[in-house]
């Protein structure tokens, strides 16, 4: 179980551009809960990410994992048990490197490296299958550069880098919102079957209220730090993207926007 107690985040302090986003902000994700974060720039959504991922910090709060804190690990030591995919395709892998290369450095995440080689040809097989499953038909290049794939393509790669060691957590920041429709879809798709598949509790940020609706067991909208709508379960299930884009806009008239 994920939860995030109390937690208080401020922006500039001390400054003419001083903001506080989230005060005494808490929040609880199940374990195996895929929930889709949606809400307006600046509502909290990214920075909600990067406080349980450790890559910003908190002026007060807790970060904890079934019961333990972990706000004083670096970001580095929480990615032993999370994955990350980012909102570009190009973040998350190294674009002169191979797709072995860069697919070995993701399969020795968390491991001593020590004086040896970083690729181990042996294993390529194995990352082929791995390829072979995302129906892309990678499973032939793997000495392609990163650099060189599509943005779709390279997208679904970094999914998979994500996601080859064992997780509990996989940080999903606006993974799609690069690629075009088409190519979206099919990301969205793999993802949903990997977290099934892996049984992660992921967590995705998403401008996209349809995949809002359709994809995972929890949705929630986010409005100036703090959770203005909340369902699960059946009630997630019943919530039509009109009714999100309905709360969207009221959210957006009374703000202004």
């Amino acid at each position: 179980m994920l939860e995030i107690r109390n937690i208080t985040k401020v922006y500039n302090p001390g400054s003419v551009t001083e903001r506080r986003l989230f005060e005494n902000f808490s929040l609880t994700v199940e374990e195996g809960q895929f929930v889709s974060i949606v809400g307006g720039n600046g509502s909290g959504k990214t920075s909600l990410l990067n406080i349980i991922c450790g890559s910003i910090p908190i002026e007060g709060g807790d970060v904890l994992v079934d019961g333990t804190s972990i706000s004083k690990l670096k970001d580095y030591q929480r990615y032993v048990s999370m994955g990350r995919v980012y909102q570009n395709p190009a973040a998350g892998t190294c674009p002169n490197l191979t797709m072995l290369e860069n697919l070995s450095l993701a399969d020795n995440k968390g491991k001593s490296f020590n004086l040896r080689r970083g690729v181990d040809r042996r294993r390529a097989e194995g990352y082929r299958a791995q390829l072979r499953s995302l129906g892309l038909g990678l499973e032939d290049h793997l000495d392609v550069k990163m650099g060189a794939l599509s943005g779709g393509q390279r997208q679904a790669v970094a999914l998979l880098m994500a996601t080859m060691t064992p997780l509990r957590f996989l940080i999903l920041d606006e993974h799609t919102a690069a690629l075009d429709p088409k190519t979206a879809d099919a990301v969205m798709t793999l993802t949903d079957r990997v977290v099934r598949e892996k049984k992660l509790t992921a967590l995705m940020v998403t401008h996209n209220l349809r995949y809002a609706a359709e994809y995972g067991d929890r949705v929630l909208m986010m409005n100036q730090g703090h959770v203005v709508l909340d369902r699960a379960g059946e009630e997630k299930k019943n919530t039509s993207i009109d009714s999100i884009l309905g709360m969207f806009n009221q959210i957006s008239i009374e703000c202004g926007s």
